[in-house]
């Protein structure tokens, strides 16, 4: 099926909150380690305009279909973040603008030349860089639905259940375009192929890796991704990958469970 940015555009919109009953937190706390996944996943959505202002000095920011996604794209992940951020205030963890800015200082320089380094990066590899960005993104959310599921099934809150079952809805949506714009990209170029293989196999991480601290992503993929269920959703992604054209093999979330457990 066709992905209409046109049609999704039109109907982005925050997670609706106000039929949900935060107060059963109270009666019913998620575990310290889900809670512990879910600061992580609450940083990592708070953190997509970051991601946004990287890309937008990439040969992507040229493309009007996709800036018209990612500016929708981005606004629902800021409404992911704050609907996150109200689990996380129901069991009394301080959040709010003072919690993300000390989030993205902490990153120091790296931060300030993350655009710079992008820029000249992408800029050397011309239009093909588009099809890295995209297969990038389709597998980070493709990621990030799989550690909702997961959080879902592993803490079996009806509460959290709803509201993730919520946003995995919109992040559906997100995996489409991503994926329908890798595909087409990858199929028409066999550099695009190469150039996004290798990108993978040697720069990707999990997402969230490269903004929050090491033990916090060794601690959110053994918890979402260990054991036999953890290691079907994570191979489920795998294949996933498998079934792009060029990349077969790379088994990207495989290895960073095994590495980090």
């Amino acid at each position: 099926m066709t992905f209409r940015t046109e049609d999704y555009t039109r109907s982005a919109a925050p997670v609706p909150l106000d039929d949900l009953d935060f107060a059963a937190f109270g009666a019913r706390p998620l575990s310290p380690a889900g809670l512990r996944c879910l600061r992580y996943m609450t940083d990592v959505e708070n953190h997509t305009v970051c991601y946004l202002r990287d890309l937008l000095v990439t040969p992507s920011h040229a493309d009007p279909e996709i800036t018209a996604f990612l500016t929708m794209w981005n606004y629902e992940e800021y409404w992911h973040g704050e609907a996150l951020a109200a689990v996380l205030a129901a069991h009394g963890v301080t959040g709010g603008d003072d919690h993300i800015r000390a989030v993205r200082r902490a990153l120091g320089w790296r931060d300030r030349v993350a655009p710079i380094r992008q820029a000249l990066l992408a800029q050397t590899i011309g239009e093909d860089f588009i099809a890295v960005h995209m297969t990038w993104g389709a597998i980070n959310e493709w990621s990030t639905h799989a550690g909702y599921a997961r959080l879902v099934e592993r803490e079996r809150h009806p509460v959290l259940t709803e509201l993730l079952r919520r946003i995995m809805r919109q992040e559906t949506r997100h995996v489409a375009f991503y994926v329908s714009q890798a595909r087409a990209r990858l199929e028409r170029s066999r550099r695009a192929q190469r150039l996004t293989r290798f990108a993978l196999r040697r720069f990707w991480q999990p997402v969230g890796s490269t903004v929050m601290p090491r033990a916090e992503t060794r601690h959110l993929l053994t918890y979402l991704l260990a054991g036999p269920e953890g290691e079907r959703a994570a191979a489920g992604i795998d294949a996933r990958v498998d079934r792009l054209p060029g990349l077969a093999g790379l088994d990207l979330v495989r290895r960073a469970t095994a590495e980090a457990a």
